[in-house]
């Protein structure tokens, strides 16, 4: 060994020698590297002055949320009570909520399909189909009911899956798929109808009381909103534990105390307004069936690993195929559950219609279902959207078309202004992508 080797090194020659120093932190080894955290997820802990720090920060980066479809439900409620003062009585709330809930379901359908970046033009055929299918099988020959609709349901799930095999497998475009669809499945409708131009709802029937039955017992409603309540309160106490058990910044109690306030008024109020004043009617069961739609959809969305991969391939197709996820599995699920939702919707459109038809479907059923889900905030452009747009869209809608009704506006009328607000919802959302981009949050 070398003079050298054995000659220890002075403290400036410690100093200044970087080839055999260890690293500050290796010398010291007693301290954990601390995690870094965005600095934008701690502002709620500064108090109201945090939570205008937050909403300012979102505004401007373009992440809207449904601010403006809840902004936009508050003008049509001011401005229509003030045209009529029954606007917001207890049966115009009631026709409001049966109206939305066959349509809000299949609108539900349609948030998945956006979600995916694609879109469905066979909706109205679909629920064509699937009520023509049930009249068929329970008027016509006598099935029994439930199993007449669970067939009913089930054909619009195998079209569903159909029209998925085809865009995913085959690589047929899905609106050139869909648009097939539309055609070829309104000519099956016709077939299936035969020469019957309708086929009444059977007095009594389980169809026919989707959108007649009222729950006239006050505990229904307010049972029910009681249990929204609940169960919107446990999801943000589990969050909030699950983020402290991963530490990582959790909501305060102040804010889930108020997020539950506000959430325990609106409802309360509706269920109310549908209990308590001269003609009330009590709960609809439609409104029961949609809501229970939409929490089975939102959990799927949110809380599965189904949902996550939607997003994903909604999001970017080719990284969700690189990441190992089965992208024509998804798309064809996807579908799949279009058609389900698609299928039973139009068992909704018979009961109110009072039966099957052959023109059950069309009209101006696909674009109201497509704006339903535009309008309360899901993207065209694929990966973004929520489950419950499908029931903030309806209710845009349907407030639009029931004031119209009550100020004595044309269906002429009706139609422009609902064009216009779906116009002003796509306007919303690719400005507020574009905004998102530019704050290199996109």
């Amino acid at each position: 060994m070398s003079d050298l080797a054995k000659t220890p090194k002075s403290p400036a020659d410690a100093g200044t020698d970087t080839t055999t120093q260890a690293p500050a932190a290796a010398v010291e080894g007693s301290a954990a590297p601390v995690p870094a955290v965005d600095p934008r997820l701690l502002v709620r802990e500064e108090g109201l002055k945090g939570y205008w720090t937050e909403f300012t920060r979102k505004i401007r980066g373009g992440e809207l949320g449904s601010l403006p479809v809840v902004l936009g439900l508050i003008v049509i409620a001011v401005v229509f009570q003030l045209q009529n003062s029954n606007f917001l009585s207890a049966s115009s709330v009631a026709n409001i909520a049966v109206y939305s809930s066959g349509l809000g379901i299949m609108a539900v359908g349609i948030v998945f399909v956006l979600i995916l970046g694609e879109i469905d033009l066979s909706m109205g055929s679909v629920a064509g189909v699937g009520a023509a299918v049930w009249a068929g099988l329970q008027v016509s020959n006598g099935t029994n009911e439930w199993l007449a609709i669970v067939l009913a349901v089930l054909t619009g799930t195998v079209i569903g899956a159909l029209h998925g095999f085809f865009f995913a497998k085959i690589g047929v475009p899905a609106f050139v798929v869909t648009l097939a669809g539309f055609l070829g499945w309104m000519g099956l409708q016709e077939w299936l109808m035969g020469g019957e131009g309708s086929i009444n709802t059977p007095s009594g029937s389980v169809v026919e009381n989707l959108t007649n039955y009222f729950f006239a017992d006050k505990i229904a409603a307010y049972g029910l909103a009681v249990l929204a309540v609940a169960v919107y309160l446990v999801s943000l106490l589990r969050d909030s534990s699950r983020r402290k058990a991963a530490q990582l910044p959790a909501r305060p109690v102040t804010e889930i105390a108020l997020r539950t306030a506000v959430v325990a008024v609106l409802v309360l109020a509706v269920a109310y307004v549908m209990n308590e004043p001269e003609g009330a009617r009590g709960l609809p069961l439609a409104l029961v069936l949609f809501l229970a739609v939409l929490v089975l959809a939102d959990f799927v969305a949110r809380r599965t690993v189904f949902g996550r991969k939607v997003f994903a391939v909604g999001g970017n197709a080719e990284a969700a195929r690189r990441a190992g996820i089965n992208v024509d599995l998804v798309r064809i699920s996807v579908f799949a559950i279009a058609g389900t939702l698609a299928a039973f919707g139009g068992l909704f459109i018979a009961s109110l219609s009072g039966g099957a038809t052959k023109s059950l479907g069309g009209g101006n059923t696909l674009m109201l279902v497509i704006a339903a889900a535009v309008i309360g905030g899901t993207s065209l452009f694929g990966g973004r959207g929520k489950v419950w747009s499908a029931l903030l869209g309806m209710i845009v809608i349907q407030s639009i078309q029931q004031g119209l009704n009550m100020i004595g506006m044309s269906n002429a009328i009706q139609n422009m202004i609902t064009g216009a607000v779906l116009l002003a919802a796509v306007v919303i959302d690719s400005v507020s992508r574009r905004t998102q981009k530019t704050a290199g949050r996109a």
